[in-house]
């Protein structure tokens, strides 16, 4: 893996969960930063990140409020949302806020594969 291979930062605040996603995006050549929460992402260098991929639920900050402030702090960076409760509100707010995309827990691997591809491809 390249120090120019896209970053991708995965903020969920379920250690299992951010462990095997960081083991997929890894497995595709991409560099990965795990965040247990959105407050923990934003103390970072948003300039880093190629791509963010966040949880809805979350006990310090919503997934959708993150992807608010990221709007705010880095217009432009992509965001994936991640949810075990899609409905079509949740998807229909996020994906007006911007999101390239709201996918379903347990997600796909070859979904999630294909569109980090298609993002920082």
């Amino acid at each position: 893996m390249s120090l120019s291979a896209p970053r991708i930062a995965v903020v969920d605040d379920d250690t299992l969960v951010r462990a095997s996603l960081g083991g997929l995006i890894r497995s595709l050549g991409l560099r990965v930063s795990l965040f247990a929460s959105g407050p923990a992402l934003l103390k970072q260098d948003l300039a880093r990140f190629d791509c963010v991929i966040t949880d809805v639920q979350m006990p310090a900050m919503s997934g959708l409020a993150l992807q608010e402030a990221l709007n705010a702090r880095a217009p432009g960076l992509a965001v994936v949302i991640l949810t075990a409760f899609s409905d079509s509100d949740l998807r229909a707010r996020a994906m007006a806020a911007g999101a390239r995309a709201v996918l379903e827990k347990p997600c796909n691997p070859e979904e999630l594969m294909t569109l980090l591809e298609s993002i920082v491809g």
